[in-house]
């Protein structure tokens, strides 16, 4: 294969791109000259925002309509512009056409350089081009311009999706939505592509950084404080990849064959709870088939359920390159074709003047994209600065790291290091943290600081033997390592630095204590693999298992920081460590947030959002992730890296993720769900009920009191077991949650949880239903999902029907579902 070819098919296989062109300098304005010829007319032509909006759609043209439904597409860098033949057929990529660019996307020069996408203008109509940029964890733009890096565009690298959701806690991660939203308004984007809120069905999955949850609830409410926060600053967001996008393995062309059971109550609730919450400005259909139908063609999927049922008045975008056929998406509801080509318009107007799409359709779509439109701060002539507060978001950034870390282990108060000055620093990791994961997640961000940068910071010593020997041996393995072909692949990690036993005794006898970082990165276009990324590596182990022995026969200590995007086997080494801090990938200010867990400047308050398993064989989708390749026919072109192969993979554990498997099918996990330890200990008391009967609502209260010698915060979350009659359910589900404010030591605080029918509801998939069974329920607070402290119960009389919702998203063949 050539190498602009390979480039180009690597670099898309990643569903959002980052654009580079040139005459980057121009001004934004130039964006709205270049527009479709609409016929001349004497009357006075509607403008947007001064007529309605279906005045304005009923000057449009057909092309122009065409225009405005399918993104400008772009320009790739080291690639010419598409050729007539192309512009008319497609460019071809291993076999496979995908839609050139328009014109535009070459000739208009991009307002926000390193933006993923853009829309298409129609100045007569006083309609602009709004941008689009990739991050669910930062903006992602490019930070540096023609060459020039007297001046800067680097933007704060977040915490990750898992670390947020581990705080349980929805005001701080509006805090860090505002912050991020004021750099996404500052550096001239209109809509950022995030958050993900698409479930973490399996550990593998390589994108479940970007990801909260296991479980709806957390997702959908993290989610919804994410996205007000965002939105609070005039700029929308995206949220995706709607829906049962769980894997990365063949994304673009399997077929996730699922229960609507499943669907309803797992992989769609989160999205329902932060859409209905949080009122996203767009929805990004994922690229996977749902039952044998893309998503983004699927009109149950997005007129039925997400408008109709749920209400939903914004515009749905597709994936980049999602789908395959525009009439289709359109039909379906998908409003906006991204990135976008002029096959696609011509497509759409040919449809519409043959009957196959009606133009009232068309109209819907449009209606919906103009109202987007008209909230941007593009419309409002909004001027950006080029110049966010990056000071004081770092700060934003570093306080939500320190709140989102949960703490594994504590043996003998090895934590907070009070008593410790000089510390043995161990692991390529602890000299070169992780940020954050790869591919459109990934945020050009002006530093990281090390963990060696935020002891040293602190006032620890580290020592200067250790530390000097993996600065040189860092060193010397970067220069080894192949330059980085793209944004998306991540260079293979770097073997770790034999240490002899002499040395680690010599360490062990002039350190107070000795630091081990484990680092994992993973991201978009792959999944993770089981050897050497969810197990540690022999080396890993048995660097573990030295440096153990050694400290602990100098009568010392060993903790183990956990930088990580996913979850990883931790039950065969866990014993070798004294405390193990799950630092998740926490942003920029990485070392910094991780000394403040480990001096005790902020006491961990995190609890785990997602369960780790004791072993893999004993997560419920092991068996099934990430399904089969199916055979093709003789004559097929081979599978490019961007459709993958064809494959289908079936949800055979049905509702049945996470906790609600291991703890109903007693599984023992090495870590539970929600579970995370302090400095402090808290007590649970006086639990109580508003009633024993439902009555349209039941409130439960619970006194929590802070009984250790230091200020803490503690997450109460709230299981609900339910009766099954009708219904098989897990054994119990989250309901609701809260975090305490900081309690001093002593002090007390009371909570209330208020639960109606719909919280108590489950999808009856005969009666097309949510249901509340008569029967007893079980209210338990508790501080994990197995470390329940109080419960009550309650009754209802007679079962209740919350909702009737339409047939959608039906399997076209039988599922062997998991039953108890």
């Amino acid at each position: 294969m050539k190498k602009n070819s390979f480039l180009l098919l690597t670099i898309l296989l990643v569903g959002i791109f980052s654009i580079n062109v040139s005459a980057q300098n121009k001004t934004a304005a130039t964006a709205s000259k270049k527009v479709a010829t609409a016929p001349k007319s004497m009357a006075v032509v509607p403008q947007l925002g001064k007529n309605s909006v279906k005045e304005v759609i009923k000057a449009m043209t057909l092309e122009e309509k065409s225009k405005l439904v399918v993104g400008m597409g772009f320009k790739m860098p080291g690639m010419p512009p598409p050729t007539p033949k192309q512009m008319k057929e497609g460019v071809d990529i291993g076999g496979f056409k995908l839609p050139p660019s328009d014109a535009d996307a070459y000739n208009i020069p991009e307002k926000v350089p390193g933006a993923a996408g853009r829309t298409h203008a129609i100045s007569r109509l006083g309609i602009p081009s709004i941008t689009l940029s990739d991050g669910p964890a930062g903006i992602r733009i490019d930070p540096i311009r023609n060459n020039d890096s007297s001046k800067t565009y680097y933007a704060t690298a977040f915490p990750v999706g898992t670390l947020l959701a581990s705080s349980w806690d929805p005001d701080l991660v509006h805090k860090v939505g505002a912050a991020f939203g004021g750099e996404i308004r500052e550096y001239g984007a209109d809509v950022i592509l995030g958050p993900g809120v698409n479930i973490h069905r399996n550990p593998l999955g390589g994108r479940n950084f970007e990801y909260y949850s296991e479980d709806p609830l957390v997702t959908g409410r993290i989610a919804a404080a994410m996205i007000n926060g965002i939105q609070s600053q005039g700029v929308g967001t995206s949220i995706k990849h709607f829906a049962a996008n769980n894997q990365e393995t063949n994304r673009n062309s399997v077929n996730t064959i699922v229960s609507e059971r499943a669907m309803r109550e797992i992989y769609l609730k989160g999205f329902e709870i932060a859409i209905k919450n949080s009122h996203p400005w767009t929805v990004m259909s994922s690229y996977n088939r749902l039952n044998g139908t893309y998503t983004s063609e699927r009109r149950d999927l997005l007129t039925t359920i997400l408008k109709d049922e749920w209400g939903f008045k914004g515009l749905v975008m597709t994936d980049w390159f999602g789908g395959h056929n525009a009439v289709a998406q359109e039909k379906a509801g998908n409003d906006l074709l991204m990135p976008g080509g002029p096959l696609q318009s011509k497509a759409i107007v040919d449809a519409v003047k043959s009957g196959k799409l009606s133009e009232k359709q068309l109209n819907a779509n449009i209606e919906r994209i103009l109202n987007i439109i008209l909230k941007t701060p593009e419309f409002k002539k909004y001027k950006y600065s080029n110049a966010p507060d990056l000071k004081r978001d770092a700060e934003v950034a570093r306080s939500a790291a320190a709140q989102g870390m949960v703490l594994l282990k504590d043996e003998h108060d090895v934590l907070p290091l009070n008593k410790v000055k000089n510390i043995a620093l161990f692991g390529n990791t602890s000299y070169d943290l992780i940020a954050g994961g790869t591919g459109s997640g990934d945020v050009h961000k002006a530093y990281t600081i090390s963990l060696v940068q935020g002891l040293t910071n602190a006032g620890y010593i580290v020592d200067d033997k250790i530390k000097d020997s993996y600065d040189a041996y860092m060193k010397e393995a970067r220069s080894k390592q192949p330059k980085q072909r793209n944004f998306f692949i991540a260079l293979p990690p770097i073997p770790q630095m034999a240490l002899s036993a002499d040395m680690l005794a010599a360490v062990a006898g002039n350190a107070d204590i000795a630091i081990y970082t484990i680092g994992r990165n993973a991201g978009e276009g792959a999944d993770r693999k089981l050897e050497n990324d969810f197990y540690l590596s022999s080396d890993e182990k048995s660097l573990i298992k030295n440096i153990s022995d050694a400290f602990h026969a100098k009568g010392k200590k060993l903790v183990i920081v956990l930088n990580i995007g996913g979850v990883i086997e931790t039950a065969s080494w866990r014993d070798e460590a004294d405390g193990i801090l799950l630092a998740w990938q926490p942003g920029l200010e990485a070392g910094n947030a991780i000394t403040d867990v480990l001096s005790g400047k902020v006491n961990p308050s995190g609890k785990l959002a997602t369960t780790f398993p004791m072993d893999y064989p004993d997560v419920p989708s092991a068996k099934n992730f990430p399904g089969k390749e199916l055979s093709v026919p003789a004559g097929t072109p081979p599978p490019s890296m961007l459709f993958g192969r064809p494959s289908e993979v079936t949800y055979e554990e049905g509702i049945y993720v996470g906790y609600r498997y291991y703890n109903t099918f007693d599984v023992k996990a090495a870590y539970d769900f929600g579970y995370g330890l302090s400095y402090t200990k808290f007590k649970y008391s006086d639990m109580k009920l508003s009633s024993k009967t439902f009555n349209g609502s039941i409130t439960a209260t619970v006194t929590i009191t802070n009984t250790g010698d230091v200020a803490g915060r503690e997450v109460v979350e709230v299981y609900v077991s339910a009766p099954q009659k009708n219904l098989p359910k897990p054994e119990e589900e989250l309901k609701a949650f809260a975090k305490t404010k900081t309690l001093q030591p002593k002090e007390s605080q009371t909570i209330n949880f208020t639960l109606t029918a719909k919280d108590l509801a489950s999808f009856d998939p005969a009666r097309l239903s949510w249901v509340a069974e008569a029967g007893t329920y079980t209210v338990k607070a508790g501080a994990s999902s197995t470390d329940i402290k109080k419960d009550k119960n309650f009754t209802i009389a007679k079962a209740i029907v919350t909702e009737k919702v339409h047939d959608a998203l039906q399997p076209q063949v039988k599922i062997a579902e998991l039953k108890k």
